[in-house]
């Protein structure tokens, strides 16, 4: 463009200015007007090649066609979900129902009246409750600012999940026990995978279930939001790893000094999907949707619910799920998999495991229609042209028997209308033998297994002309010739072996780190006589049960500052896979290195992270505390031992300085004090005792007690006492530079705080005023 034309341009621009700033003033207007609806008045919610799609398709029952529609067009309403593993999710229930819920009744928020939140019907224990609030609406209301901020804050300390409520659906149906291997193949950001995790811990009195969760997603940066979302639940069974998963390679374990493979009792596969069934919170998706989505993703979906089929124990259950209602993308890709499966798979009927959910069941015709409006009814049907958008796989099977032998209606549909929810797909399969292509006659024991051919791994989204040739989209087996349930370990490379460290779990080699994002630390397991853990185990009088084997790092040189715990069951898949697989996080943090730890006989103070994993292994060095006294340890920063209960003054003052732990026993005679159990990390003091609480956490105990927390607006240096999350080392660290004596503090108290400072780490004090309920 020439410099002539720019400069009309720029003076048209300035000319139009004063209307779009009217326009503009107009549209807030609207915008105001229409935010209960959630806002978006510049997003027209029609879509004439969406609606003729699926009223050809007929996946909504006749004469419902209206209210499907007007019901995408409304926003979702909010929902959230207690997490049901902490042993104080009753409390948390109760605290809601009493007192949160009872503040919204009567409560209008732009003319509207706001509905109390109901449970959800189907959802176990009423542990999932919904609103009419829209997630706009829930931010920016002055009246549901304190609603808003508990929703917040017990969402950031894990007791709370604030997940859309179809999304709850597929863990359910997984219907996943405590000694249960399970694979998340699509996990971020993470809310499923929560589910699973709370599944494990069904049974809050073991610290290390048998069963585990390996949580895989392919896009590096959304590996770290799962991270996140998986922290919150403090649980030694989790691992993240970061893998295309339509190859996610399989994984090897010892079992009795014999190299297996790893089969898993349960997977989730919820894959990548045009996502139509979110339209509500999606707004975007109403000007974008085209069939041409469906399309390029048919065979991804295929590839990786084939891979999750391979890896499936025999007599195993795998829900497949999308957010879409298109049969390319639901029906297609199931029907496709049990026609290649020859029997192997099988639907299974849940239709009585969720009383109270409405559902569609699955259609077993459909057509398949181009991005331009063009229908075919069979893939013969199809010009050659377009061999590379349409496949075989995506149209229903021709044979009558073999298609009603498959049991299509056993899927679920889920539609927005008829529970106030998103669009949904489900769909459980469950394994009676090994896939075909894994079946082989039985070899003579020793005899060794010719090795496979290196497969290509496919890219995470096939693009429109990616394949040629029909059969390549119905996913190549990736081990041919093999039986499921015999197969036989490979020698080791002897490169690879020779190198390897025992007990060090490095990520893959370097080679391959450009396939992935940031180079993780190592997991390097502490070795046996390792002089770091005496120390520990005599100061805290650990346990003789206590699993020692399975504490690690993440360096291999200098100073241990974290310690960290996973299952003998994670230990063992780490140990054996750490060529073959990106693992980015795993394990909780249970000990934290004090700068002058040795000064109290051990280096390492606990870490709140852990300490419900931990506890059961402590013999010593633990206060009971009462209630009130909890109250004071978590509001207050350094109480002194005078403003303890005597009880618990009794039990501090022969202990050495150092890490302790705090322990509230629930009074049964009681019942209108706190009912559950807490357990809380402390440091004793020269003449004090201190909490190390995360700040969300203290909040949470806090409002389980009746007290009510109202934080204040950033007050300069002034924060509740927060256990580092992301920083290599602890908070002692900085002690000197972060400590500050309590405000009211008087002179002697002073005194005692400087000398407190010295003795033992510190953190800033408390911000929140604590009010009464």
């Amino acid at each position: 463009m020439g410099r002539r034309a720019r400069g009309r341009r720029l003076q048209q621009q300035q000319q139009q200015r004063p209307t779009r700033a009217e326009n503009g003033a107009e549209g807030g207007g609207k915008r105001q007007e229409a935010g209960w609806e959630g806002g978006y008045p510049e997003i027209v919610k029609e879509n004439k090649l969406f609606e003729h799609y699926y009223q050809e398709l007929k996946i909504v029952p006749e004469g419902e066609w209206d209210l499907f529609m007007e019901a995408l067009r409304e926003p979702l309403p909010a929902t959230l979900r207690i997490t049901g593993y902490k042993s104080h999710a009753k409390e948390i229930l109760h605290c809601l129902k009493n007192k949160y819920f009872k503040e919204l009744e009567d409560l209008e928020v732009d003319g509207q009246k706001v509905e109390v939140p109901q449970p959800l019907s189907w959802y176990p224990e009423e542990l999932a409750w919904h609103t009419n609030l829209s997630r706009k609406i829930l931010r920016k209301s002055p009246q549901l600012e304190k609603f808003h901020q508990f929703l917040v804050s017990e969402t950031e300390s894990g007791n709370i999940s604030r997940q859309e409520a179809v999304s709850m659906i597929p863990p359910l149906l997984l219907n996943a026990h405590p000694h249960h291997k399970i694979l998340d193949m699509c996990a971020a950001p993470g809310s499923k995978t929560t589910q699973l995790i709370e599944m494990l811990h069904a049974d809050m009195n073991v610290p290390f279930p048998e069963g585990f969760v390996i949580a895989n997603d392919v896009d590096n940066k959304r590996c770290y939001l799962l991270v996140h979302q998986a922290k919150r639940l403090s649980s030694p069974c989790i691992m993240v790893v970061n893998h295309d998963a339509s190859s996610i390679p399989r994984l090897k374990i010892d079992v009795n000094g014999r190299k297996e493979i790893l089969f898993y009792d349960r997977i989730l596969c919820d894959v990548p999907c045009s996502g139509d069934g979110t339209m509500r919170k999606n707004i975007d998706v109403w000007k974008k949707w085209t069939t041409l989505n469906s399309l390029q993703l048919h065979g991804l979906q295929l590839r990786i619910a084939t891979r999750g089929a391979e890896q499936l124990v025999e007599g195993g259950r795998m829900v497949y799920s999308t957010c879409s209602l298109n049969p390319i993308e639901d029906e297609a890709v199931i029907a496709s998999l049990l026609e290649k499966s020859e029997g192997a798979l099988e639907l299974a009927d849940v239709s009585s495991e969720l009383p109270g959910l409405k559902w569609m069941p699955g259609i077993t015709h459909w057509k398949v229609m181009t991005k331009d409006g063009q229908w075919f009814t069979e893939w013969e049907d199809v010009p050659h042209s377009r061999h590379t958008q349409i496949r075989p796989t995506m149209f229903p099977p021709k044979d009558p028997e073999k298609l009603q032998a498959m049991h299509l209606e056993r899927c679920l549909r889920i539609l927005p209308h008829h529970q106030n929810t998103g669009g949904f797909f489900v769909a459980v399969l469950v394994k009676k033998s090994s896939m075909p292509w894994n079946k082989r006659p039985p070899k003579l024991q020793g005899e060794p297994v010719e090795p496979r051919e290196p497969v290509r791994s496919s890219p995470a989204y096939p693009t429109e002309g990616a394949a040629a040739d029909p059969a390549e989209l119905e996913s190549k087996p990736i081990i041919s010739g093999m039986d499921d349930t015999d197969i036989m370990e490979r020698p080791e490379n002897v490169e690879n072996s020779g190198s390897k460290k025992d007990g060090v779990c490095g990520p893959p080699p370097s080679k391959k780190m450009k396939l992935f994002g940031f180079k993780e630390d190592p997991f390097v397991f502490i070795p046996e006589d390792d002089p770091l853990f005496p120390p520990i185990q005599k100061f805290y009088a650990l346990d003789p049960s206590f699993p020692k084997m399975n504490l690690l790092t993440r360096t291999t040189e200098g100073k241990k500052r974290q310690l960290y715990m996973v299952s003998k069951e994670l230990r063992n898949v780490l140990v054996n896979n750490s060529e073959r697989m990106k693992v980015i996080n795993t394990g909780i943090k249970v000990w934290c290195r004090n700068n002058s730890g040795e000064e109290f006989d051990c280096a390492f103070r606990l870490a709140q992270e852990g300490i419900y994993t931990l506890y059961p292994f402590i013999n010593s060095r633990i206060i009971t505390v009462s209630i009130e006294d909890v109250k004071i340890l978590l509001t207050q920063e350094n109480p002194f031992f005078r403003k303890l209960s005597s009880e618990t003054y009794s039990q501090a003052k022969d202990l050495a300085k150092g890490s302790i732990v705090l322990k509230y026993e629930p009074d049964p005679t009681k019942p209108d004090t706190l009912q559950c159990p807490i357990v809380l990390c402390g440091w004793r003091g020269k003449a004090s005792i201190r909490t190390f609480v995360p700040k969300n956490e203290r909040l949470h105990y806090l409002r389980m007690m009746g007290l009510e927390v109202l934080a204040e607006k950033k007050k300069e240096g002034t924060v509740l006492a927060q256990e580092d999350a992301g920083s290599s080392g602890p908070p002692e660290d900085e002690v000197s530079a972060q400590h500050r004596a309590e405000p009211d503090a008087s002179a002697d108290a002073s005194a005692d705080a400087s000398t407190h400072a010295a003795s033992g780490p510190s953190d800033p004090a408390p911000a929140e005023a604590i009010l009464p309920r």
